[in-house]
């Protein structure tokens, strides 16, 4: 079967870790990657750098498919941007899922969510568009996963949680069952989180303290 060819936006450290999924997946053929115009013409892991944004419509005009491989830290800002900028021009956005993750048949992944190598998505959970999942991360039964966030490595977010739009929770963060957070937090790494977090906040601490964004 024909690979459908994939362009990668965005050439950080991000990109590194989503290629090696990529390839582990074996499902589309990198073509190439997009980022600043300067860094034109750079490899990434034997990738060229083939443009910039500007090149997202003429590269959907001639078949391509996307994967947004920019890396979200605190804000998500630029990886939405870019999601809506590609559905703007009809773009097809891929979820890309590692052959050494674990997706209960009885979960949802949105389109534009990588989910890294030794994710666990357990039944009854949902995971919304243009996440990341990042690598050795859990949510459980029942989770809710908003658009936009990033689970970073080694998190657990328990059974019932819901998680809301534009999140970002550091590394090896756990939320305990049935806990809500809102949009637009961000969750320092190692916290433990054992009640609700509303819009706009940091959370940092075990247990954790709420700070204004």
């Amino acid at each position: 079967m024909k690979k459908a060819k994939l362009v990668l936006i965005g050439g950080g450290g991000h990109c590194k870790s989503c290629i090696d999924v990529i390839e582990q997946q074996g499902q589309f053929e990198i073509v190439g990657i997009l980022d600043v115009p300067q860094k034109q013409g750079e490899t990434i892991l034997g990738y060229k750098i083939i443009g910039s944004d500007d090149d997202c419509e003429k590269l959907h005009n001639a078949g391509c498919v996307f994967l947004i491989t920019v890396g979200q830290i605190k804000t998500a800002s630029v990886r939405k941007n870019i999601f809506e900028k590609l559905q703007s021009i009809d773009a097809e956005i891929v979820s890309i899922v590692s052959p050494h993750a674990y997706i209960s048949k009885y979960a949802n992944i949105a389109k534009g969510t990588i989910v890294m190598h030794n994710v666990v998505v357990n039944a009854g959970s949902s995971v919304g568009q243009n996440c990341i999942l990042n690598t050795g991360c859990t949510i459980e039964h029942d989770a809710k996963i908003g658009n936009h966030t990033h689970v970073s490595t080694g998190v657990f977010v328990n059974g019932d949680c819901n998680i809301g739009n534009e999140v970002f929770i550091g590394s090896n963060t756990t939320i305990i069952n049935q806990i809500a957070v809102g949009n637009n937090v961000v969750i320092g790494a190692g916290s433990v989180i054992v009640k609700n977090i509303n819009n706009n906040k940091i959370a940092i601490g075990n247990p954790t303290r709420e700070i204004e964004i």
